[in-house]
Order: structure tokens, then C-alpha cells, then sequence
């Protein structure tokens, strides 16, 4: 078995437009973004017109539950045929280095492709690929009709890797201006820029491989992260499209009986990033309470007493300081209402992280108020708007540190869900590659 199938990697043939499409219409982003915006979706509509475009080829989760979801799924699979049959497409063995300017920032990551039988999106899973947040199962039977029988993946799947010492890309990099340009154009709508080049030299793949499967060497692996030896590896953790990735496992679990275990479906075409990137921002996804009854703070007071404190603060820069500023044991969490500010300090945490304190309570007091509903929101004004309308709370979290990110999941598996994002809606991963699925 060679390294790169140790660590669950393989070098794909990824297919391109041919340098007539014009790639910025061809590009569009993540099928999960602006899903309450369908003017977005409309924008991107009248922008790309007929024109060959991943737009036709994808089921933008605005439309999911639409009456004629059927028929969509179909075209976007009549599209992907049609595109190979007209030659629309061309192939490429080999990684690409990928860099993003997006909010004034630019990202570089690897597109290769990954196993996925090294990959178990379930709860405690051990494997070298594993989901950050807990994988809601409902989730899965739509974006599974849109996978199923379609010819060609169109990945927006971003995936991290913990390499403090950006060994991985450092030999890529080093060679960048001798690498071939793949793509180089300005995305639709103002989000940014995007740059391809082919890594394809064999010296640099494999020189990227080694890399790879020296962030896990047993020795490197238990002193990096305070573990016991034997402790199994992880490699490879879900950043953004964790529902897609597991949408590929549960298409490659249901053909593998028929098709056996060579096949093109084994694997899921992503792009690899390192977790310390200076341009990847971790940001906090904020909770709301709607119609919350008035015995909310007895009940939250009654489930962590005696370890928590509550102090009335004057206004929401206060909270927000207090809260960003924390420092371990205690976990911080702010609080806003129609009434004003309220920080609540967990003293004997029960979770690593206060999202996940949050969360637990939250979900059982969902469960026993079922007139209550709860949203997850982005940004500080939006928080601070819904918070502070009557009969609303509002829960501002801490964004989760880089330094803890892998150790968590390591630690704890899978994170609460809506634990964080990575960046805004358009700074999202655009669909542009593609990759055959089927023989």
C-alpha cells in the first residue's frame, strides 16, 4: 500500500471548461448559501443565462423544497451528460493549488481527492477523516437524490489539516511560478478572486503526500496532542460541507455492494486546507431564542447551580468584551433580551467549550417548551436586533481557537452543531472543478 493510500489521499483526474466558457459564469457558489435569500439565487440566474455554468448543474438548496425538485434534480444530471458529450470538459491528473482573495484576504489550499473508506461522519468515529459537527441524518436523503446516478461531482467541500509549520505547502509554494495557470478570473457578485495552477511533477506530489503523513507520525501525533500511544490518527477534519461529504459516503456505502471496492465513487474530490492559514477566520455562530417563556432564567439557573454566575452588565460592548476576553476554567457566554445585558459564567464547565455548555441546555429546553424555536445567526447587529426584541433572547458566543480546534475534536468527536463558520456567506467555496463519479 503507498503513503498516499495510508492516509487516505489519491491524485484525481480533475476536469476543467475548455478555455472557450467563460468561468465567470461558469462558477458559483456553495448550494448551501443564501438559502433564505432566493433573490441571490435570481441574481445568479440572470447573470449566467444559458451560458454553460456549474449553475445548471447543481440544486441550490433554496429550491430543496420546491414542488418541482424532481424535475431539477433531473436536469442538473441531463446537463452534466450533455456538457461531457459536447466536450465542454477536459481532463488533468494532477492536484491544483488553489488561492482565493475573498474580504481582503487571500487562502491557498490543495484540490486532491479523498477515500472514503477512510471517513465515518457517525458519532466516536476514529477514522482519519472525520466531521467536525454532528451530521444531521435528515439531511442526507435530498442531497442524496441530487448524487445519486449523476456522472460527475462538482465539489464546494473544504477540508482542514493541522500543519503549524505549513510543511505541506511549503514545496508547492516554493515552485509556484513555475506551476502551469489551470484558472485565473474574478468571481461573480463581489466575491473576490480565484487562482488555479497544476501540481502535477511527481517530485511535488509526492513531496505533498510525505508531508501529509508526517502530521500524523505516532510520535509527532501523541506529543502534539497529549495522547496516548496508539491513539487512532486524525488526519483530516470537515471545514466547510460536512452534509456533502457525508452525501458521498452514503452514495459510495450504497453502490460498494454492487460495484466492489475499485471505483471511481470511493472517492470525493475537496479542497485541503491548513487549519493555520492566516486568511481562514473562525467565527462564532450566535443563538436566538423566540418566544421564550418567562421562567427561562430560573430554569437555566436551576440546571447549572451552583456553578454559575449571572451579572447584569450596562450595554453590548461590554458584554461582548467580557465574553471574548474569558480565560479557561470558566466559560463566559453573553446574554441579551428586551430587559439589557446579562453575562453568564459557567464555573465547572461540562463541555470543552461553551457552545457546547449552550447548546445541551438549550436543547432541553426546547424540548420541554415546544412553543419556543431557536435560529442560528451570523454578525453581531443581527444578534443584537433579534436579542432585544420582547419576548427574544439573544446568546453571543466566542469564536473557537485554532489552537483547540483539532484537540477538540480528537477529544470530544464531533462538535455541537452551528459551533462555527468559516468566513462570510460569499467568501464561500465557488464550484468550478469537476471530477467523474461514474465509470
Amino acid at each position: 500500500m503507498s503513503v498516499a493510500e495510508q492516509i487516505g489521499v489519491r491524485i484525481p483526474e480533475i476536469l476543467l471548461p475548455i478555455p472557450e466558457i467563460n468561468l465567470q459564469k461558469w462558477a458559483v457558489i456553495a448550494c448551501d448559501q443564501f438559502t433564505s435569500q432566493p433573490e441571490y439565487w435570481q441574481q445568479v440566474s440572470d447573470f449566467v443565462g444559458d451560458a454553460p455554468s456549474t449553475l445548471h448543474m447543481i440544486l441550490p438548496e433554496v429550491w430543496l423544497n420546491s414542488p418541482d425538485v424532481d424535475l431539477r434534480i433531473r436536469k442538473t444530471q441531463d446537463t452534466m451528460q450533455r456538457y461531457l458529450s459536447e466536450g465542454l470538459l477536459q481532463g488533468h491528473r494532477g492536484m491544483i493549488l488553489v488561492e482565493r482573495e475573498a474580504s481582503g484576504k487571500t487562502r491557498s489550499g490543495l484540490m486532491l481527492a479523498l477515500d472514503l473508506e477512510a471517513y465515518d461522519y457517525n458519532k466516536g468515529s476514529q477514522t482519519l477523516i472525520r466531521a467536525t459537527e454532528g451530521t444531521i441524518l435528515d439531511r442526507l436523503p435530498p442531497r442524496m437524490r441530487v448524487r445519486r446516478g449523476a456522472p460527475l461531482e462538482l465539489p464546494h467541500i473544504l477540508v482542514l489539516y493541522d500543519d503549524p509549520n505549513f510543511s505541506v505547502l511549503a514545496p508547492v509554494l516554493a515552485a509556484k511560478a513555475e506551476l502551469p495557470l489551470c484558472y485565473d478570473f474574478d468571481l461573480m457578485l463581489g466575491s473576490g478572486h480565484l487562482t488555479g495552477r497544476w501540481v502535477d511533477q511527481p517530485e511535488l506530489l509526492d513531496a505533498v503526500v510525505q508531508a501529509l503523513a508526517g502530521l500524523i507520525a505516532p510520535q509527532t501525533y501523541t506529543q502534539k496532542y497529549a495522547q496516548p500511544e496508539g491513539t487512532p490518527p486524525l488526519l483530516f477534519a470537515m471545514g466547510d460541507g460536512n452534509h456533502s461529504l457525508a452525501t458521498a459516503k452514503a452514495i459510495w456505502e450504497e453502490l460498494k455492494p454492487r460495484v466492489g471496492i475499485v471505483h471511481q465513487a470511493r472517492y470525493a474530490l475537496v479542497e485541503i486546507e491548513n487549519l493555520h492559514d492566516p486568511a481562514i477566520q473562525f467565527e462564532a455562530i450566535h443563538r436566538v431564542l423566540f418566544n421564550v417563556s418567562p421562567d427561562f432564567i430560573n430554569e437555566l439557573h436551576a440546571a447549572f447551580t451552583p456553578h454559575i454566575q449571572l451579572s447584569t452588565l450596562p450595554d453590548y460592548e461590554t458584554l461582548k468584551h467580557e465574553v471574548l476576553a474569558q480565560s479557561r476554567p470558566s466559560q463566559k457566554i453573553g446574554m441579551l433580551s428586551f430587559q439589557g445585558f446579562t453575562l453568564i459564567e459557567m464555573t465547572q464547565p461540562r463541555h470543552n467549550l461553551p457552545v457546547g455548555s449552550l447548546q445541551n441546555f438549550l436543547d432541553s429546553y426546547l424540548a420541554a417548551h415546544i412553543q419556543t424555536s431557536i435560529d442560528y445567526v451570523h454578525g453581531d447587529d443581527v444578534l443584537s436586533t433579534l436579542g432585544q426584541k420582547p419576548g427574544n433572547l439573544g446568546f453571543y458566543l466566542a469564536p473557537i481557537r485554532k489552537e483547540a480546534f483539532f484537540k477538540t475534536v480528537i477529544e470530544e468527536g464531533a462538535l455541537p452543531r452551528k459551533t462555527f463558520s468559516m468566513g462570510h456567506a460569499k467568501d464561500k467555496r465557488f464550484y468550478l472543478e469537476c471530477r467523474r463519479i461514474t465509470v
